[in-house]
């Protein structure tokens, strides 16, 4: 694989950058977009946050130099290793740590149940938007752009912690960032092992998928 190098300096001002792409996004949806258009201000928001998404990639790849090959490094092997990661994420996370998570961080817990709530009005686009572009964009984000250029830079050790971390510092609460903490640092190794941003892709939208379908799953009775 060709050598890639960033610095610590421009992944962080690349996650912020991130960060502040989705608080606009939400912000269009919260201010504009359910008072505009009240009856189908998901499928405006839905398409809006896939706009940001490209325009996100455009200039990270214009900031770094970036080429996205998301269909390279694809085999067999790590495609099973992806479905097994999101197996595990489901039962280390779902069902072992993140009861515990809550249990220390009940507002938090609170404020996440009130975000699924919110899910289950609109589940088709609410679907796309957790299971198809989330894991997109903060799969070439984070393991193509973040963890690739700061190993080469700084060494595997380093860029997996560093890395790991800023996805943890994306999520919104307590309960989700130390999951995707220890979700970061698992995805990192499946990059790792595999060189492919597609493998971990299909990990964080299989773990996801799994976790939406529980999730709503009372809801839609």
């Amino acid at each position: 694989m060709k050598e890639y190098n960033i610095k610590i300096g421009t992944a962080f001002l690349l996650v912020v950058a991130y960060f502040g792409v989705m608080l606009f996004y939400t912000f269009l949806d919260v201010a504009i977009w359910r008072k505009v258009f009240p009856d189908f201000s998901n499928i405006v928001n839905i398409i809006t946050i896939a706009i940001c998404i490209c325009l996100f990639i455009i200039f990270t790849k214009r900031r770094t130099g970036y080429q996205m090959q998301l269909l390279s490094n694809i085999n067999f092997t790590g495609i099973i290793l992806a479905a097994g990661c999101s197996v595990l994420f489901f039962l280390l996370l779902g069902k072992c740590l993140d009861p515990i998570f809550e249990s220390i961080f009940p507002q938090s817990e609170k404020h996440y149940q009130e975000m699924i709530q919110s899910l289950t009005k609109f589940p088709v686009t609410s679907f796309i938007q957790v299971c198809v572009l989330a894991p997109f964009i903060e799969e070439i984000l984070m393991r193509g752009v973040v963890l690739r250029g700061l190993k080469d830079t700084y060494g595997f050790p380093t860029a997996l912690l560093i890395s790991a971390t800023f996805f943890a510092l994306l999520h919104f609460n307590m309960v989700q960032t130390l999951s995707a903490f220890v979700c970061g640092i698992v995805l990192g190794l499946l990059y790792i092992k595999t060189s492919s941003v597609f493998c971990c892709m299909l990990a964080h939208c299989g773990y996801n998928m799994i976790s939406y379908i529980v999730m709503i799953y009372p809801y839609a009775k």
